[in-house]
């Protein structure tokens, strides 16, 4: 083999190589962009459902509030009417 064979043949190689890393980075890269995607769905379905329960729960409390306030304006109207009796 003359030297520009060999040259050749080393080029071809080396190319060779740097093209299949270059196709393992490409499919890494593609499977972190995959996990990435996949935790950032997992967050927006568990943002959601604690913005859900939240929101229930406010719904709870302040329901729970008014009939507290509600209990106790009729306890007081009915210590008033036994006072005033």
């Amino acid at each position: 083999m003359s030297n520009s064979d060999t040259k050749d043949a080393a080029r071809r190689k080396a190319n060779a190589q740097f093209s299949s890393s270059e196709q393992r980075d490409n499919a890494i890269k593609q499977e972190i962009e995959k996990e990435r995607a996949a935790v950032a769905a997992k967050t927006a379905r568990l943002r959601a459902l604690r913005l859900a329960k939240e929101a229930t729960d406010k719904v709870e409390s302040d329901r729970a509030a008014a009939e507290k306030r509600e209990a106790d304006a009729a306890a007081k109207a009915a210590k008033k009417k036994k006072a005033s009796a």
